[in-house]
Protein backbone atom coordinates (compact mmCIF):
# COMPACT_ATOMS: atom_id res chain seq x y z
CA UNK A 1 0.00 0.00 0.00
CA UNK A 2 1.57 3.61 -0.68
CA UNK A 3 -0.19 6.66 0.87
CA UNK A 4 0.33 9.83 -0.51
CA UNK A 5 0.90 12.74 1.69
CA UNK A 6 3.50 11.01 3.69
CA UNK A 7 3.96 13.03 6.40
CA UNK A 8 0.70 14.19 6.89
CA UNK A 9 -0.99 13.53 10.14
CA UNK A 10 -3.58 11.08 8.33
CA UNK A 11 -1.12 9.19 6.42
CA UNK A 12 0.75 8.70 9.80
CA UNK A 13 -1.78 7.46 11.54
CA UNK A 14 -2.96 5.40 8.91
CA UNK A 15 0.57 4.27 8.51
CA UNK A 16 0.45 2.96 12.41
CA UNK A 17 -2.86 1.81 12.15
CA UNK A 18 -1.86 -0.85 8.95
CA UNK A 19 1.64 -1.41 9.52
CA UNK A 20 1.06 -5.03 11.39
CA UNK A 21 -1.68 -5.81 8.33
CA UNK A 22 0.05 -4.22 5.14
CA UNK A 23 3.57 -3.52 3.70
CA UNK A 24 3.66 0.31 4.02
CA UNK A 25 5.43 3.07 1.78
CA UNK A 26 4.67 6.86 2.63
CA UNK A 27 5.16 9.01 -0.39
CA UNK A 28 6.65 12.15 0.24
CA UNK A 29 6.94 15.17 -1.23
CA UNK A 30 9.43 17.68 0.83
CA UNK A 31 9.73 15.96 4.08
CA UNK A 32 11.97 12.94 5.56
CA UNK A 33 9.74 10.28 7.99
CA UNK A 34 11.16 7.94 10.07
CA UNK A 35 8.38 5.73 11.08
CA UNK A 36 9.26 1.71 12.57
CA UNK A 37 7.91 -0.72 10.09
CA UNK A 38 7.08 1.97 7.78
CA UNK A 39 9.22 2.79 4.58
CA UNK A 40 9.26 6.07 2.73
CA UNK A 41 9.92 6.84 -0.75
CA UNK A 42 9.91 10.53 -2.57
CA UNK A 43 6.78 10.47 -5.20
CA UNK A 44 6.34 13.09 -7.71
CA UNK A 45 1.85 13.49 -8.09
CA UNK A 46 2.87 16.54 -10.22
CA UNK A 47 4.25 13.73 -13.35
CA UNK A 48 1.98 11.35 -14.17
CA UNK A 49 4.52 9.19 -16.42
CA UNK A 50 7.45 9.70 -13.59
CA UNK A 51 4.22 8.82 -11.02
CA UNK A 52 3.05 5.92 -12.91
CA UNK A 53 6.74 4.57 -13.49
CA UNK A 54 7.67 4.81 -9.69
CA UNK A 55 4.55 2.92 -8.72
CA UNK A 56 5.25 0.43 -10.75
CA UNK A 57 8.70 -0.40 -9.07
CA UNK A 58 6.76 0.02 -5.50
CA UNK A 59 4.10 -2.45 -7.03
CA UNK A 60 1.24 -1.63 -4.94
CA UNK A 61 -2.22 -3.23 -4.39
CA UNK A 62 -3.63 -0.25 -3.58
CA UNK A 63 -2.86 3.73 -3.30
CA UNK A 64 -4.77 5.69 -0.57
CA UNK A 65 -4.29 9.72 -1.70
CA UNK A 66 -4.56 11.45 1.68
CA UNK A 67 -1.75 14.12 -0.35
CA UNK A 68 -3.81 18.12 0.04
CA UNK A 69 -3.47 21.42 0.90
CA UNK A 70 -6.01 21.73 4.10
CA UNK A 71 -5.31 25.59 5.61
CA UNK A 72 -8.73 26.43 4.56
CA UNK A 73 -7.20 30.71 5.14
CA UNK A 74 -4.39 29.49 2.19
CA UNK A 75 -6.26 28.06 -0.12
CA UNK A 76 -8.73 31.32 -0.14
CA UNK A 77 -5.36 33.50 -0.40
CA UNK A 78 -4.20 31.08 -3.32
CA UNK A 79 -7.35 29.48 -5.20
CA UNK A 80 -4.80 28.38 -8.14
CA UNK A 81 -2.68 26.42 -5.71
CA UNK A 82 -5.65 25.01 -3.92
CA UNK A 83 -7.02 23.53 -7.33
CA UNK A 84 -3.46 22.11 -8.16
CA UNK A 85 -2.87 19.99 -4.95
CA UNK A 86 -6.34 19.44 -4.01
CA UNK A 87 -7.46 18.66 -7.96
CA UNK A 88 -5.08 18.02 -10.28
CA UNK A 89 -2.82 16.19 -8.02
CA UNK A 90 -6.31 13.83 -7.28
CA UNK A 91 -6.54 13.78 -11.16
CA UNK A 92 -2.69 12.36 -11.99
CA UNK A 93 -3.21 9.89 -8.93
CA UNK A 94 -6.24 8.54 -10.13
CA UNK A 95 -5.48 8.61 -13.68
CA UNK A 96 -2.70 6.44 -13.11
CA UNK A 97 -4.59 3.93 -10.52
CA UNK A 98 -7.32 3.30 -13.73
CA UNK A 99 -4.10 2.49 -15.91
CA UNK A 100 -2.90 0.17 -13.89
CA UNK A 101 -5.84 -1.52 -12.18
CA UNK A 102 -4.47 -0.43 -8.50
CA UNK A 103 -7.23 0.54 -6.06
CA UNK A 104 -7.79 4.03 -5.00
CA UNK A 105 -8.68 5.27 -1.59
CA UNK A 106 -9.67 9.45 -1.98
CA UNK A 107 -9.55 11.06 0.96
CA UNK A 108 -11.94 14.34 0.72
CA UNK A 109 -13.52 16.27 3.55
CA UNK A 110 -17.00 17.58 4.90
CA UNK A 111 -16.34 21.25 4.03
CA UNK A 112 -18.57 20.61 0.71
CA UNK A 113 -22.11 22.12 1.95
CA UNK A 114 -23.62 25.58 2.87
CA UNK A 115 -23.73 24.23 6.59
CA UNK A 116 -27.20 25.54 6.91
CA UNK A 117 -28.74 22.44 8.27
CA UNK A 118 -26.71 18.85 8.96
CA UNK A 119 -26.06 16.28 8.65
CA UNK A 120 -25.28 15.98 5.11
CA UNK A 121 -25.83 12.43 2.93
CA UNK A 122 -24.14 11.58 0.10
CA UNK A 123 -27.29 12.41 -2.02
CA UNK A 124 -27.14 16.12 -0.76
CA UNK A 125 -25.98 18.52 -3.02
CA UNK A 126 -22.58 20.19 -2.27
CA UNK A 127 -22.22 23.79 -2.40
CA UNK A 128 -18.82 25.07 -0.29
CA UNK A 129 -18.39 28.47 0.83
CA UNK A 130 -14.57 28.78 0.01
CA UNK A 131 -12.20 27.71 -2.29
CA UNK A 132 -10.66 24.94 0.09
CA UNK A 133 -14.21 23.51 -0.20
CA UNK A 134 -14.46 24.06 -4.15
CA UNK A 135 -10.77 22.72 -4.69
CA UNK A 136 -11.64 19.55 -3.33
CA UNK A 137 -15.05 19.22 -4.71
CA UNK A 138 -13.31 19.60 -7.89
CA UNK A 139 -10.71 17.11 -6.74
CA UNK A 140 -13.99 14.69 -6.16
CA UNK A 141 -15.43 15.50 -9.56
CA UNK A 142 -11.84 14.25 -11.32
CA UNK A 143 -11.02 11.52 -9.78
CA UNK A 144 -14.93 9.96 -10.23
CA UNK A 145 -14.12 10.79 -13.96
CA UNK A 146 -10.38 9.33 -14.42
CA UNK A 147 -10.86 6.42 -11.97
CA UNK A 148 -14.82 5.32 -11.64
CA UNK A 149 -13.88 2.62 -9.24
CA UNK A 150 -12.21 4.40 -7.21
CA UNK A 151 -13.73 4.73 -3.25
CA UNK A 152 -14.42 8.38 -2.43
CA UNK A 153 -14.19 9.55 1.20
CA UNK A 154 -15.48 12.40 2.89
CA UNK A 155 -14.37 12.98 6.51
CA UNK A 156 -13.27 15.31 9.21
CA UNK A 157 -10.41 13.52 11.39
CA UNK A 158 -8.18 13.64 14.56
CA UNK A 159 -5.27 11.95 15.67
CA UNK A 160 -1.45 12.17 16.88
CA UNK A 161 0.40 15.01 14.95
CA UNK A 162 4.07 15.76 14.07
CA UNK A 163 5.87 18.75 15.39
CA UNK A 164 4.87 21.07 12.55
CA UNK A 165 1.23 19.36 11.85
CA UNK A 166 -0.57 19.14 15.15
CA UNK A 167 -4.15 17.69 14.85
CA UNK A 168 -7.30 19.68 16.55
CA UNK A 169 -7.02 17.09 19.53
CA UNK A 170 -3.05 17.68 19.97
CA UNK A 171 -3.66 21.34 19.76
CA UNK A 172 -6.29 20.93 22.36
CA UNK A 173 -4.27 19.00 24.60
CA UNK A 174 -1.02 20.00 24.83
CA UNK A 175 -2.23 23.51 25.24
CA UNK A 176 -4.25 22.51 28.02
CA UNK A 177 -1.03 20.82 29.42
CA UNK A 178 0.40 23.84 29.16
CA UNK A 179 -2.14 25.53 31.11
CA UNK A 180 -3.27 27.92 28.34
CA UNK A 181 -6.78 29.02 28.06
CA UNK A 182 -8.37 28.08 24.66
CA UNK A 183 -11.36 29.37 23.02
CA UNK A 184 -13.86 26.54 21.05
CA UNK A 185 -16.79 27.56 18.90
CA UNK A 186 -20.07 26.54 20.32
CA UNK A 187 -22.06 27.20 17.32
CA UNK A 188 -19.79 24.88 14.59
CA UNK A 189 -21.24 20.83 14.34
CA UNK A 190 -18.72 18.69 12.95
CA UNK A 191 -18.71 14.87 13.24
CA UNK A 192 -15.21 13.93 13.94
CA UNK A 193 -13.07 10.31 13.35
CA UNK A 194 -10.53 9.07 14.61
CA UNK A 195 -7.96 8.35 12.02
CA UNK A 196 -7.43 4.52 12.80
CA UNK A 197 -11.09 3.67 12.90
CA UNK A 198 -11.53 5.79 9.39
CA UNK A 199 -8.34 3.80 7.89
CA UNK A 200 -10.51 0.49 9.17
CA UNK A 201 -13.68 1.08 8.09
CA UNK A 202 -11.92 2.47 4.37
CA UNK A 203 -9.80 -0.60 4.04
CA UNK A 204 -13.13 -2.98 4.88
CA UNK A 205 -15.21 -0.64 2.37
CA UNK A 206 -12.35 -1.40 -0.24
CA UNK A 207 -12.15 -4.77 0.39
CA UNK A 208 -15.49 -5.11 -0.30
CA UNK A 209 -15.59 -3.72 -3.39
CA UNK A 210 -17.08 -0.88 -2.55
CA UNK A 211 -16.96 2.49 -4.84
CA UNK A 212 -18.13 5.91 -5.14
CA UNK A 213 -18.69 8.65 -2.33
CA UNK A 214 -19.02 7.48 1.16
CA UNK A 215 -19.34 9.96 4.53
CA UNK A 216 -16.50 7.72 6.86
CA UNK A 217 -17.18 9.65 10.38
CA UNK A 218 -17.94 9.46 13.72
CA UNK A 219 -21.72 8.52 15.18
CA UNK A 220 -21.62 11.44 17.19
CA UNK A 221 -22.68 15.10 16.08
CA UNK A 222 -20.62 18.17 18.33
CA UNK A 223 -19.37 21.43 18.33
CA UNK A 224 -16.23 22.41 18.79
CA UNK A 225 -16.66 23.61 22.13
CA UNK A 226 -18.13 20.12 23.17
CA UNK A 227 -15.65 18.18 21.28
CA UNK A 228 -12.71 20.11 23.76
CA UNK A 229 -14.80 19.59 27.14
CA UNK A 230 -14.95 15.98 26.58
CA UNK A 231 -11.53 15.49 25.24
CA UNK A 232 -10.31 17.20 28.42
CA UNK A 233 -12.77 15.53 30.57
CA UNK A 234 -11.69 12.38 29.22
CA UNK A 235 -7.34 12.98 29.75
CA UNK A 236 -8.35 14.85 33.22
CA UNK A 237 -7.70 18.22 32.04
CA UNK A 238 -8.69 21.79 33.24
CA UNK A 239 -11.85 22.14 31.52
CA UNK A 240 -12.31 25.93 33.30
CA UNK A 241 -9.10 26.72 30.61
CA UNK A 242 -12.01 26.51 27.89
CA UNK A 243 -13.73 28.95 26.89
CA UNK A 244 -16.69 29.31 24.62
CA UNK A 245 -16.70 31.46 20.95
CA UNK A 246 -18.28 32.16 18.62
CA UNK A 247 -17.77 31.84 14.72
CA UNK A 248 -19.51 34.86 13.81
CA UNK A 249 -16.61 36.73 16.31
CA UNK A 250 -14.07 35.07 14.31
CA UNK A 251 -11.69 37.26 12.16
CA UNK A 252 -11.14 34.74 9.34
CA UNK A 253 -10.10 35.45 6.04
CA UNK A 254 -12.50 32.49 4.61
CA UNK A 255 -16.11 31.95 5.16
CA UNK A 256 -16.31 28.66 7.42
CA UNK A 257 -20.08 26.22 7.36
CA UNK A 258 -21.08 26.65 10.55
CA UNK A 259 -22.30 23.09 10.60
CA UNK A 260 -20.12 20.79 9.00
CA UNK A 261 -21.73 17.08 9.76
CA UNK A 262 -21.97 14.23 7.87
CA UNK A 263 -24.50 11.51 8.38
CA UNK A 264 -22.78 8.09 8.32
CA UNK A 265 -25.76 5.73 7.32
CA UNK A 266 -24.65 4.50 3.93
CA UNK A 267 -21.22 3.43 5.53
CA UNK A 268 -23.00 1.55 8.55
CA UNK A 269 -25.67 -0.26 6.14
CA UNK A 270 -22.22 -1.18 4.02
CA UNK A 271 -20.77 -2.34 7.44
CA UNK A 272 -23.34 -3.79 9.10
CA UNK A 273 -22.20 -1.33 12.56
CA UNK A 274 -21.60 2.03 13.91
CA UNK A 275 -18.38 3.90 13.06
CA UNK A 276 -18.08 4.61 16.89
CA UNK A 277 -19.05 7.80 19.28
CA UNK A 278 -16.34 10.32 20.68
CA UNK A 279 -15.92 8.37 23.91
CA UNK A 280 -14.85 5.17 22.24
CA UNK A 281 -12.20 7.45 20.36
CA UNK A 282 -11.04 9.66 23.24
CA UNK A 283 -10.15 5.81 25.03
CA UNK A 284 -8.28 4.64 22.14
CA UNK A 285 -6.14 8.19 21.82
CA UNK A 286 -5.16 7.62 25.68
CA UNK A 287 -4.47 3.72 24.87
CA UNK A 288 -2.09 5.22 22.09
CA UNK A 289 -0.48 7.70 23.98
CA UNK A 290 0.34 5.15 26.60
CA UNK A 291 1.62 2.76 24.35
CA UNK A 292 3.88 5.73 23.10
CA UNK A 293 2.27 6.66 19.35
CA UNK A 294 1.94 10.36 20.24
CA UNK A 295 5.57 10.31 21.30
CA UNK A 296 6.37 8.24 18.20
CA UNK A 297 4.91 10.65 15.69
CA UNK A 298 5.95 14.04 17.22
CA UNK A 299 9.73 13.13 15.84
CA UNK A 300 8.40 10.74 12.80
CA UNK A 301 8.69 13.67 10.44
CA UNK A 302 12.04 15.38 9.23
CA UNK A 303 13.29 18.23 6.71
Amino acid sequence: MVLTGGSGLLALNWACAMRDRWDVVLGTHLHNVDLKGVSSRRIDLGDPQCLESQLGQLSPDLVVHTAGLTDVDRCENAPELATLVNAKLAQNVAQVAARTGLGLIHISTDHLFAGNRGPYGECDVPCPLNEYGRSKLKGEELVQEACPQALVVRTNFFGWGHAGRQSFSDWIIRSLRAGNAISLFDDVYFTPVLADVLAMAAHELAAAGSSGTFNLVGDDRVSKYEFGLRLAERFALPVELIRRDQLVHANLRAQRPRDMSLSNAKARSRLGRGLGSLDDYFEALRTQERQGRGLELLHAVSG
